[in-house]
């Protein structure tokens, strides 16, 4: 039976909901199967000369000169070999740290491993995630005050679109930024969502409470605006009926947020206490920034294209926005289609990548993750059902059959300064796994890494991580 859009999108809202794959043989190939045997690659004439002329023979030696070799994805233990890494990053402030599928351990390990080289060595304080913005809050009072439970926070805010984030990786990477900040109370780490899919009750009570405190004149209208609009259920639950709302009430819902933001927005901070004053702000922003994406019409392709430009927008002004006021360094975690500059996705005109780096310039860096095989957690396809999925080897011809043919079997490649054979060809596009948040999907993305990212992580092989949800 196929689903709705209305039931599709909060998965579309999670990266790539895209569900994509390399190749459509490669989707007949699991399609059905939850792990299915690995697709033989094969060797033609023509996969062993690249498009400008150059033998593969000498774009993998190229690449052998400039690859730094990762000697381990454990994020416990020694870091030594992410110096190069550092050395790549160089003096910037936000780092796009990608993945090639939303479901791998080694690309969460590798994420915890490289946020405590930054934090260490380069001064980072923040990790953010797409996930919604009140999440985020949520999830951060745990890491600076231990509020909460985190298997609790977890169930509850890992939800519907998000709950692919609800894993053990991603529990011990939070684990230890509140063991970190046990040590260092007076210059502690901070986790941020910068996602538009979900505002929680919390956002709501922030704003309310704030025009209650600085604004009383302003509250009975404010409470109005907001009457009806805050979750009573489950956040996936919440998500998903409000998506079934008739697309006239869900345009009224904008309405009212938009009121909301710009007449707090437009307020003066009352006693001088512009910090509280400005997070206020944000809160309502993000409120304003879920209803106005869901007001599109999710059964008009145009207006999901629409919805998947705005959400990349939305989440780089977050970023900046957390950039500017607190004035951390960020590790942005997010997939490698987010991250990156280059859009390889007609549904995605624009990336979060392209957004920062306009406001950014230099001050962006972005760094890609390829795998040649192994398996991963993704939302089924026909079903929204949680299941481990494998990939067999690349196949010939794609980006990562030659980059695995390098001698070292994980490492680290800057892609702006590799050999000018490497540079010449990373920088055309071909078939590359590019696995988002479903599986399977019949689309064939063909990316130019050097074009999409600064910076490749490349791995040989990758396992599912271990979902805590049900499935």
């Amino acid at each position: 039976m196929t689903r709705s859009k209305a039931v599709i999108i909060p998965s579309v809202l999670l990266s790539l909901g895209a569900m994509a794959v390399a190749t459509p043989a490669l989707a007949d190939a699991v399609k059905g199967s939850p792990d299915p045997a690995p697709v033989a690659a094969t060797t033609t004439t023509a996969s062993r000369t690249a498009a400008s002329g150059q033998s593969l023979e000498s774009v993998v030696a190229a690449i052998e000169r400039s690859a730094r070799t990762l000697r381990s994805t454990n994020p416990e233990g020694s870091l030594r070999d992410l110096d190069a890494l550092g050395r790549m990053v160089g003096d910037a402030d936000v780092v796009g740290l990608g993945e090639a599928t939303h479901g791998s351990q080694e690309f969460f390990h590798m994420k915890h491993r490289v946020f405590r080289h930054l934090v260490e060595k380069k001064g980072f304080r923040t990790f953010s995630l797409e996930l919604a913005w009140s999440s985020g809050v949520r999830v951060n009072e745990y890491v600076l005050y231990g509020k909460g439970e985190l298997k609790d926070i977890a169930r509850e805010e890992f939800q519907g679109a998000y709950r692919i984030w609800n894993n053990q990786d991603y529990i011990d990477l939070i684990e230890w930024m509140r063991d970190y900040n046990r040590s260092h109370p007076k210059d502690p780490v901070q986790f941020m969502g910068n996602d538009m899919g979900y505002a929680g009750p919390e956002s709501y009570e922030r704003v309310t409470d704030q025009v209650a405190r600085e604004h009383p004149r302003l509250l009975e209208r404010v409470t109005e605006l907001y009457r009806g609009l805050a979750p009573t259920t489950d956040a996936g639950t919440y998500s998903e009926q409000y998506l079934q709302l008739p697309l006239a009430e869900r345009a009224e819902r904008s309405e009212r947020t938009r009121q909301v933001y710009e007449l707090l927005r437009d307020q003066k901070p009352a006693r001088g206490d512009r910090q509280t004053h400005v997070w206020a702000v944000q809160h309502a922003r993000a409120i304003h920034q879920m209803a106005k994406g869901y007001s599109l019409d999710i059964t008009d392709d145009a207006e999901v294209t629409k919805m998947m430009r705005m959400r990349d927008e939305v989440m780089a002004e977050n970023v900046a926005w957390w950039r500017k006021h607190t004035g951390d360094k960020i590790l942005l975690s997010a997939h490698n289609t987010h991250v990156s500059y280059d859009s390889f996705d007609e549904r995605y005109p624009k990336t979060q990548g392209a957004f920062l780096h306009d406001a950014l310039g230099k001050d962006y860096v972005s760094i890609g993750f390829s795998f040649h095989q192994g398996a991963f957690a993704a939302f089924g396809a026909e079903d929204n059902v949680m299941r481990t999925y494998r990939v067999g080897a690349a196949a010939a011809g794609s980006n990562e059959d030659t980059l695995d043919k390098v001698r070292q079997e994980d490492y680290i490649l800057d892609m702006r300064t590799a050999p000018n054979a490497a540079r010449a060809w990373l920088a055309k596009p071909r078939v590359t796994y590019n696995i988002g948040a479903g599986w399977p999907d019949p689309m064939t993305y063909r990316i130019g890494l050097g074009k999409a990212h600064d910076i490749l992580i490349h791995l040989n092989e990758v396992e599912a991580t271990k979902y805590l949800g049900t499935p």
